[in-house]
């Protein structure tokens, strides 16, 4: 009965001492530079509300925030980096809706119950578009294309699957070639090019080349038209029911002590929310979403009922 007492007398005082360390690391928190996982190209639109966030960031961490891309997978290689890393607070990932759509389509193991989520900063609508010279006029010709050369028509996708162009193939009964790029940032030069027909990407990843005219929108799907691009339709306008975007947020490994997560969901709420962040979004024509990550829990809820109806129509 002495050795059983004093065994679980040893094991308190460990689990103790365990604990105690661990408050006055999560105390001291950061005492070290961080790093953000970018799980695609630099240079696209992820990469661009990534390196904006890290920026403001590091003036209410303190600390440098190192932004790592890691591509491949559309999104799950880095994603899968992200959730298997140690959960100290100090690798934070940037994870889109991929994180969603990926298992659902059996093309990756991680979840968003792989991680805890710190905050949601960004969300933007669709938009396709041509390169300038492209026949396709509008959103009809492209559909009627498809149509009549079933799979014959190139889509640059920034992602595979694609959840924007399944929305409108499944809307019409029609599909495209898809042609997989790791982002934005490489599938818009493929349009450019003349190597593919067309892409669709946030706004703010196009609106260089559409001022530049190296492409041309033809519609947006977003539920009405957008202030950075008034003459540009919707879908819904055009005939199409079809409302479709992405979004970007903060997570940690599952495991990540409160405190800690604590410190990182107020020092991104602050950096949302801070002019220069705020400048560079309205500049970059990329729009600010921001919720708490009780509230990202349930959007992701809520994306993740969406993305399973267009999965059981394919």
């Amino acid at each position: 009965m002495k050795k059983i007492i004093s065994l679980l007398s040893v094991f308190a005082i460990l689990t103790t001492a365990v604990f105690a360390e661990g408050t006055q690391d999560a105390a001291a928190y950061p005492t070290k530079s961080i790093n953000l996982i970018v799980p695609f190209s630099a240079g696209g639109g992820t990469d661009a509300v990534a390196r904006a966030l890290a920026k403001s960031a590091e003036k209410y961490l303190g600390q440098s925030i190192v932004v790592l891309n890691k591509t491949g997978g559309s999104g799950a290689v880095g994603m899968t980096a992200g959730a298997t890393s140690t959960p100290d607070g100090y690798t934070v990932t940037m994870i889109t809706r991929e994180i969603v759509s990926l298992p659902l389509m059996g093309l990756a193991q991680i979840t968003p119950d792989d991680f805890d989520l710190i905050r949601l900063a960004n969300m933007d609508p669709a938009l396709l578009c041509v390169k300038e010279d492209s026949p396709y006029e509008n959103i009809q010709q492209l559909v009627e294309a498809a149509r009549a050369d079933d799979g014959g028509i190139r889509f640059a996708s920034t992602a595979k699957p694609n959840f924007y162009i399944l929305a409108l193939e499944n809307n019409q009964g029609i599909s495209f070639n898809q042609i997989p790029f790791n982002g934005a940032a490489e599938a818009i030069p493929s349009v450019i090019g003349g190597h593919t027909d067309f892409t669709i990407a946030g706004p703010g990843e196009l609106i260089a080349q559409i001022e530049g005219k190296q492409l041309r929108p033809l519609a947006i799907m977003a539920p009405e038209r957008i202030k950075a691009l008034p003459d540009v339709p919707t879908f819904k306008e055009e005939g199409y029911d079809v409302v479709s975007g992405t979004w970007r947020g903060l997570a940690v490994p599952k495991g990540t002590p409160e405190a800690i997560k604590t410190k990182l969901e107020d020092a991104f709420a602050k950096a949302i929310a801070d002019p220069e962040f705020v400048s560079f979004m309205e500049n970059a024509k990329l729009g600010i979403y921001d919720l708490s990550s009780e509230d990202f829990r349930e959007y992701i809820n809520s994306d993740t009922a969406v993305i399973t109806d267009i999965v059981s129509k394919l």
